[in-house]
Order: structure tokens, then sequence, then C-alpha cells
């Protein structure tokens, strides 16, 4: 899978521009489902990516991309991770595309293209 071409808002991946969140799972590209995390938005500020999503947990490695920071994590997510022993590393998303191309195997990623 390559990664290319990111900019606020905007991944190519494979060619293909994407100007949403994305999900990586496997191999295949989603549209992420924020809708069901809109909820905690409130003491957050911002919709944080929580267990209401459905996160790619089929993996080895989830690397988590925030944008420039912003996208907040639930706790629950951290110990669910933990739980599952899969290794969570949560990066800004230039850093997280960069560990991507580098450790792609068994590896999942959610990836916020903005903020």
């Amino acid at each position: 899978m390559k990664l290319t071409g990111f900019s606020f808002g905007k991944l190519v991946v494979d060619g293909d521009e994407y100007t949403h969140d994305l999900v990586i799972d496997r191999g295949r590209v989603r549209k992420r489902d924020k809708h069901p995390s809109k909820k905690y938005r409130s003491p957050y500020g911002h919709t944080p990516l929580s267990l209401d999503e459905d996160l790619p947990w089929k993996c080895k490695r989830l690397v988590v991309g925030t944008g420039a920071g912003a996208l907040p994590i639930m706790d629950e997510v951290l110990r669910e991770a933990e739980r599952r022993h899969v290794e969570l590393i949560v990066l800004p998303t230039e850093k997280a595309l960069q560990l991507l191309a580098e450790h792609h195997a068994r590896t999942n990623a959610v990836l916020h293209l903005t903020c």
C-alpha cells in the first residue's frame, strides 16, 4: 500500500485521493465513521476516537494518526488495546504515515486528516 500526497484534509492511497478520515484494515481502506463518537465531543472539544467506532483490532499494531495532534483518544481505547495485546501507537498523521511506510506488516491504522 502506497500512502502519498498527504496535506491538510487529503491523502492519496494507491493512487486514489481521500478527503476524509480513513481506516486501514488489513490492507483495505474505508472511511472512518466517527458518527458513533460524536456524543463524546463536548468534553473534548473535538470528536474523539472511541470504542463505539468500528476500530480495526485484527492486527499486531494499531497506528492512530491524530492530524496535527488534535484527535483525542478516549482512555477506553487505550485499555482495550492493552487487553487485546495490540500495540497502540499515537502520532501526528504525518509521522504516522512515515511509520506505516516503514512498518506496515500486521499493522492497521486510523488516520485523521485535518486539525
